[in-house]
């Protein structure tokens, strides 16, 4: 079994946003962790990095898992507001992406966020998942 996470993102001559970079970082980790996780159950995660032209703001960092967009998975409204970062690679005013998340607004999508998802599109419980393997049977992931 295979877990596809795509995550697009607004690319200006080799730079992204900060609140993509962020929910970028965010991804690595997870799906470095997902990896280690879910291998274990012969479910391997594939992950795509689709890069978007300032044209394309409004699809800017969503992430879809197995072709389903995050905030038709999991609890998490979508907002629009105002970014600098984005503004700045545009060079013109910009509102971009942002989200609330149990019970926060966010201008990045959070790793929890990414794991509840990705266990959630796969059928799995969240509690019943150990990542034993990075963590040598401990608590600390």
């Amino acid at each position: 079994m295979k877990l596809l996470i795509e995550w697009r993102h607004i690319d200006v001559d080799g730079e992204t946003c900060n609140r993509c970079y962020d929910t970028g970082e965010n991804l690595n980790h997870e799906v470095k962790r997902l990896n280690k996780t879910l291998q274990q159950r012969g479910i391997s995660v594939e992950f795509i990095d689709s890069k978007l032209n300032n044209h394309q703001v409004a699809e800017s960092n969503k992430i879809y898992f197995n072709g389903i967009p995050i905030e038709k998975i999991i609890d998490m409204e979508v907002l629009e507001n105002f970014c600098e970062s984005c503004s700045s690679l545009m060079g013109k005013k910009t509102f971009c992406r942002s989200i609330i998340f149990e019970g926060n607004e966010y201008e990045d999508v959070p790793a929890k966020a990414i794991r509840q998802a990705a266990l959630k599109v796969l059928g799995l419980d969240e509690s019943k998942v150990s990542n034993k393997s990075c963590c040598n049977g401990s608590n600390c992931c």
